[in-house]
Parts: structure tokens; sequence; C-alpha cells
């Protein structure tokens, strides 16, 4: 009996043990980060995360993980990725986190209208890559779109081609990753619309004009038809974010367009330059693209904002226009 009642004891103080390991908060005070590698089976996880000082027992978390119904070898059921942990936790959580595959990401947001320089930026400013690195990766990977581009064509860069999304990008996520991730998002969205493909090219530079022209989602269509009126009549676009697209891409813009700016020899000023430019000027959104594929049918030829309501005045004919351009110069 005395033999029985010691182990009785002994399995009561184990069991003990085991729950304080598993109930009780563990874990770093500071921000640390573990990698786990693809492939790597779920006991060399519990050595993993004991070593960097977030479980206090592999074995225990082992015998837990058994608990659960998950095979000690068994790759798989504990999700790879970079697991980050900044307080103590109990081991469940820990478990929780590796079954639900809650890497940590880094959020890069692209708003509808962002072009080539404003997303390098956001994707520095998210701590990943430079915009340098970023700026390299999306001219040189064309073949990316390569399907998009008409024969006989090479894209310039991946610009208009970059969806507006938010990301969620690991630590060390290159740049060829990002650019990718969003191309491919373009690529569902695309097909979603049905975008034909041999007009892409041409529906994402016209919706990349409308996206930077006007803000109010129902005008949008509007705008598209004055563009596709003017190509009809064989009247240049006029359209100012392509003159200051051709700037950036100079590295010349200085937030205000210059005379000579108007002037430039350069593909994308549709003031000297009749027909659309040779690309998009940003990465347009759903909006614009819908416009663009589908645009409203008017005789207008001519639109400038209202300065009282933020909306636009549309006109077909030039002394309209010019009436509609002194009311807005009186206004502001």
């Amino acid at each position: 009996m005395r033999v029985v009642r010691a182990l009785m004891i002994l399995v009561v103080l184990a069991a003990l043990v085991v729950g304080w390991f598993v109930v009780v908060p563990y874990g770093p005070e500071r921000e640390t980060f573990v990698d786990v590698a693809p492939g790597t089976a779920a006991t060399g996880i519990a050595r993993q995360m004991q070593r960097a000082g977030v479980l206090r027992s592999a074995l225990v978390f082992e015998m837990y993980m058994v608990w659960r119904g998950v095979s000690g070898h068994g790759a798989g059921t504990l999700k790879a990725g970079e697991y980050r942990f900044d307080h103590p936790v109990k081991m469940a959580e820990v478990y929780d986190r590796l079954r639900r595959g809650d890497v940590y990401t880094v959020a890069v947001v692209v708003p509808e209208g962002f072009n080539i320089f404003d997303i390098a930026a956001a994707v520095e400013a998210a701590g990943l890559d430079s915009k340098e690195d970023f700026l390299r990766a999306e001219e040189k990977h064309t073949e990316l779109i390569a399907g998009w581009v008409p024969e006989g064509r090479k894209a310039r860069s991946l610009e208009g081609f970059l969806f507006p999304d938010t990301y969620a990008f690991s630590r060390h996520a290159t740049a060829l990753q990002m650019v990718t991730a969003m191309v491919r998002r373009f690529g569902k969205e695309s097909q979603r619309l049905g975008m034909q493909k041999g007009a892409v090219m041409r529906t994402v530079t016209m919706a990349s004009l409308v996206e930077k022209e006007v803000h109010v989602d129902s005008e949008r269509p509007e705008v598209a038809s004055v563009f596709e009126n003017r190509l009809a009549a064989g009247m240049p676009l006029q359209t100012d974010p392509a003159v200051i697209y051709a700037s950036l891409l100079r590295g010349t813009w200085t937030g205000v367009i210059h005379q000579s700016e108007l002037k430039s020899d350069s593909e994308y000023n549709t003031y000297t330059h009749v027909g659309l430019p040779p690309g998009p000027i940003c990465n347009p959104g759903v909006a614009a693209l819908e416009a663009a594929m589908h645009p409203a049918k008017t005789d207008y030829l001519y639109f400038v904002a209202d300065a009282k309501g933020g909306t636009t005045r549309f006109a077909k004919t030039l002394e309209e226009h010019q009436a509609n351009v002194a009311a807005y110069r009186a206004g502001r």
C-alpha cells in the first residue's frame, strides 16, 4: 500500500508540475522572433521554441501536443514561418499560434493611384526593402506582365500592374517577391472584371489617367469618355498628371509644372503627343479600371474641377470649357 500511495503522490506531483508548465505564462519580455523553416518536425519546433526562451520545456510541449492529437514527428501540422513573441503567454497560446500559422508580417498599404515611386517609398517606410531595390526589381522583372503586353512591345516597368491593396509581407520578403504578389493580385482582379487580354495595356493606361484626374467614382466613366472622344477626334489629351509623371521619371519633378515641361519631348507629354502615353502613369483601382472598360457615352471634350464642391464640370465646346475654367479660378 505504501508503494501505491507513493506512486499516487508522484503522479499527482508530476501532474501539478506539468500543469504548472502548461498553465503559468512564460516567455520573453522583449520582442523575440523565431523563424520556423518549412518541413520542420513538431519536435524540432518545440526545441527551437525552448532555445528562443518562448517555452520552459520542449519535452512538456511535446507531451501537450500529443494530448492535443499532434504527432511529434508530423511536419505540416504546425505551420512554418516567422513568429513574434514579446510577452509571456500560456503554452496553449504558443501551440494555437503555431497551429493557425499566426506568423509575423509587415503591412504595406498601396492606395489607388500610387505610382512606382510612391510604392517604393511605402515599402521602405515599412522597414522592408529599400526604395532603390524595389524600383530596380519592378523595372527589371517585366516578364511578370509579358502576357498583357501587345506583341512587338516591351513594358518599361511594372507600373499599372502593382494592384492597390493592403499586403502582408514577411520581414525577409524580397523586392521581387513583393512585386510578384502585387502583379498576381492584378491578374486575379483583371480576370474578375473580364478584361480582354489583348486590351489590358490600353485599359490600364487609360485607367491610370482617369485615376489621377478625378477622385469621385461616379464621374470616372465621364472622364474616360472625354479622353476617348479626344482620341477619336485626334486631339491631344492634355492631361497634367502624365506631364508630372514624365518629370518623375527624369527625376526633375519639383511640385510645380513649368512651361518647359509642357513643351518637353517626352512620350508621356500629352500636350505635345497625340494619343495615349506609352504606358500607365500610376496603379489604378477597380473603379478607374471599370471606367476605362466602360466609358460613358457623351459628347464631352473638356473637363475641369469645380472649385466649390470638389466635383467636375464637363463641357462639349471650348467656349463652355473656358467659362468653366474662369469659374474655377474665381472660386479659388
